[in-house]
């Protein structure tokens, strides 16, 4: 049986890459895998392996999708009770962040960061635009990165146009399928075209929305490092809502609170004004970020609609 990767994913037409020998192939899903049941929009997304077979036009259909070892999920444009799976089989989600121009709101990186611990996807927080930075900036940018990397996620500092640590970006990347995220203008593209300037994506910063709540039609794409593994380009997403979450589960996705739930008097414990809470007493105590703790009471005020 022939095995292939999706690397291309439009809705009805695929771009598949065969494992063995490297050959693309257009390709078709049979009909029985739309009839699923199943809430994702495409049944079929970049980075997932599938089996083959290919007629006599080499057009390829895709006979069999193995099960993922995780996805990045969002929820869907046009049907709010459904979901989009952006991208499959990620080794590394990389969120392109920045103070200024433009300045990603830590809202955003921790619904992203969320999302990646619920679906077990290993992350890098790649501060942009450093060389941009002075004074109070500096001191902005040094907090944050504080912040999360003591709760334990890994951090680089670079700037894709001033070559900065692209390099050392490069060496964590290599041999890995890697997906960047970010505000439209971050500077998520030229980081892609920093890492290997042949590649030449459009500089142009694409957004999923003309504005708030409208979407543009905006496909994902798997392309080949010339040092060694992939990158699966997402175009910009301006939010970035959790899906399928209740309450009782966030707490789970907080590194940090999930480290100090065991210590409160309650084992059912939302830590929102329960007594004898060690997460609150964490926050009092500055173990705990303020603001991070702030957004998780303010993500649990939404999972009640």
């Amino acid at each position: 049986m022939n095995q292939a990767i999706v690397t291309k994913s439009t809705g009805s037409w695929y771009l598949l890459k065969d494992t063995r020998t490297g050959t693309v192939y257009e390709a078709r899903i049979r009909g029985k895998f739309k009839k699923d049941k199943i809430r994702n929009t495409n049944p079929l997304a970049v980075g997932d392996k599938v089996d083959y077979e290919l007629e006599k036009n080499s057009v390829a259909w895709i006979t069999k999708i193995y099960p993922r070892k995780n996805y990045l999920i969002r929820k869907s444009v046009n049907l709010s009770k459904e979901t989009h799976i952006l991208a499959s089989n990620i080794d590394l989600a990389c969120i392109v962040f920045t103070i200024r121009n433009p300045q990603t709101s830590l809202g955003f990186l921790n619904r992203f960061l969320i999302t990646c611990e619920a679906y077990q996807i290993p992350v890098l927080i790649v501060f942009n635009k450093i060389d941009l930075l002075s004074g109070g900036e500096l001191e902005e940018l040094k907090s944050v990165d504080s912040v999360y990397r003591n709760i334990g996620y890994q951090t680089l500092e670079i700037s894709a146009i001033g070559n900065i640590n692209i390099e050392t970006l490069k060496k964590i990347v290599q041999d890995k399928i890697t997906v960047f995220l970010g505000h439209s203008g971050s500077g998520k593209t030229s980081t892609i075209n920093a890492l290997q300037p042949g590649l030449d994506l459009k500089t142009t910063p694409v957004s999923d929305y003309n504005e708030k709540g409208k979407h543009t039609t905006t496909f994902a794409q798997m392309y080949d490092w010339n040092f060694g593994g992939n990158i699966i380009d997402i175009p910009g997403i301006k939010e970035f809502e959790l899906v399928d979450m209740k309450r009782e589960e966030l707490q789970d996705y907080f590194p940090e609170i999930f480290k100090e739930r065991h210590l409160c008097k309650f084992n059912n414990c939302l830590h929102i004004n329960e007594p004898q809470c060690a997460v609150i007493q964490a926050v009092k105590e500055k173990r705990i970020s303020e603001k991070r703790y702030l957004h998780y009471l303010k993500l649990m005020e939404e999972l009640l609609g």
